[in-house]
């Protein structure tokens, strides 16, 4: 049975910090992972994402102030976010592409940056 499960998003003040995690289990060989977000009206962008072999790659937006990184023994990802912005706050969902082409999405965790 295939599961996708993040954790972490929370209310933070502006300037804070927060870490997300995403596990990942009954999937093989898991190619890439990935942190999405999709805020009110928008459609869902990609915020951050990591291959297998470490390769990573990130929004403009987040650059300098997102941290992705991948535990791959653990089949998880986490991302730290520090210096959030309102302009931050989103449902962030965890997808997970396995090297057959699978993708597979998580049910999303609320990150709300607000004073």
């Amino acid at each position: 049975q295939v599961q996708v499960v993040e954790s972490g998003g929370g209310l933070v003040q502006p300037g804070g910090s927060l870490r997300l995690s995403c596990a990942a289990s009954g999937i093989m060989l898991i190619k890439y992972m990935g942190w999405y977000r999709q805020a009110p009206g928008k459609q869902r962008e990609l915020v951050a994402g990591i291959s297998s072999g470490g390769t990573t790659n990130y929004a403009d937006s987040v650059k300098g102030r997102f941290a992705i990184s991948r535990d791959n023994a653990k089949n998880t990802v986490y991302l730290q976010m520090n210096s959030l912005k309102p302009e931050d706050t989103a449902i962030y969902y965890c997808g997970v592409a396995s090297l057959a082409g699978t993708g597979y999405w998580g049910q999303g965790t609320q990150v709300t940056v607000s004073s």
